[in-house]
């Protein structure tokens, strides 16, 4: 596993999202023992779906800082979620983590897939 720094970061954080998993963070992993995990899987509607979860690190993992949100991806899904922006809303008609991902072609209407 490699350690990468804040400003290397492939991945950035609204600061709305980095609230909303700072709370989060404090309820599913109050230890601190592991790092939230984005990625890319195969399913949903629009052909893959998007990774949120907490999680260990794994040998092909790598690590980074993001707006203070220790991140593991498995260093393949970079390819898919390179370069993507996740924002949270949390008004009356959307509620939920918004995936902002230059390198998907199309999206379903729920945003929690893409192709």
């Amino acid at each position: 596993m490699q350690e990468l720094s804040i400003d290397l970061s492939p991945i950035h954080f609204s600061e709305t999202a980095i609230a909303e998993l700072e709370r989060i963070d404090a309820i599913e992993n109050p230890e601190g023992t592991k790092a939230l995990r984005l990625g890319a899987k195969g399913g949903g509607c629009a052909g893959f779906s998007y990774i949120l979860e907490y999680d260990e690190a794994k040998e092909n993992d790598l690590t980074y800082l993001a707006g203070g949100v220790k991140m593991i991806t498995d260093r393949s899904h970079l390819l898919y979620i390179g370069g993507m922006t996740v924002d949270y809303e949390s008004g009356l008609n959307n509620r939920g983590f918004i995936y902002k991902n230059p390198n998907a072609e199309t999206t379903c209407g729920c945003g929690s897939s893409f192709g």
